[in-house]
């Protein structure tokens, strides 16, 4: 007669099992999985180029993010914390995948690139920052619904008053993650590939950000130096 629910983190761990295997993509478990993801540098993935995201860049160039201290969230291979080290951040990047995190290891050695990367559990570590930019493309939108609430409690835990939220995420259709309602992922425990979002549910779910931006990221074709495609958002919130 085993009663082992007390707190909330108790109910995210027991929302979290019902998931398996599924849940191997964000619990501490998952580098499993993200290691056999990541094991062929060379498969035709389309994050797996060394360019940052459009909309990312496009916050710099727009002078909407300067430089300072910054969180990469879900880094893989390293792109866009690469990219921030080269325009004067100072780039903490953490992923669950010790391959990821190798791969990352070998670009910034290449590029020569000063960036303090975290093969753990975000959730689990102490990123207590504070960040003037988290950065997130791709993590936000392989967690269940009941995970928001670590990852909204890591936000507030660790971005800096006047700082940034850079978000990329599926925007639906086709390739563009799952667009079933919240509760119909524990109807049937899986993910789908990931969860889509809305404009409306990312205004609703961030509602303790201001809104800086919420748009599709632009096609950018395969000669651009910069990684863009249109099945996902690009999002900049600030933390007032």
């Amino acid at each position: 007669m085993d009663r082992n629910i007390r707190t909330i983190d108790d109910v995210l761990t027991l929302l979290d099992g019902m998931f398996a295997p599924d849940a191997d993509r964000w619990t501490a478990g998952g580098a499993d999985w993200w290691d056999r993801f990541y094991t062929d540098r060379s498969r035709p993935v389309p994050f797996f180029v060394a360019k940052p995201d459009e909309g990312l860049a496009s916050y710099l160039d727009r002078g909407l993010i300067g430089p300072g201290r910054a969180l990469d969230l879900g880094c893989g291979p390293g792109r866009n914390a690469l990219y921030l080290a080269s325009q004067g951040f100072q780039v903490d990047a953490v992923d669950l995948s010790p391959k990821a995190i190798a791969w990352a290891e070998d670009r910034a050695r290449e590029a020569g690139a000063d960036i303090r990367f975290r093969c753990e559990d975000a959730f689990a570590s102490d990123l207590a920052g504070p960040y003037d930019l988290i950065c997130d493309s791709g993590c936000f939108h392989h967690l269940p619904p009941h995970r928001r609430i670590s990852y909204l409690a890591l936000v507030s835990k660790a971005l800096a008053p006047g700082g940034h939220l850079s978000l990329t995420c599926f925007a639906g259709g086709e390739l563009g993650g799952s667009e079933l309602p919240d509760a119909a992922f524990y109807r049937e425990p899986r993910l789908h590939g990931g969860i889509a979002y809305t404009p409306e549910s990312l205004r609703w779910i961030f509602s303790g950000l201001t809104e800086v931006e919420i748009r599709r990221v632009y096609d950018e074709p395969a000669s651009s130096a910069l990684f863009g495609e249109p099945f996902l958002w690009t999002a900049l919130f600030r933390r007032d």
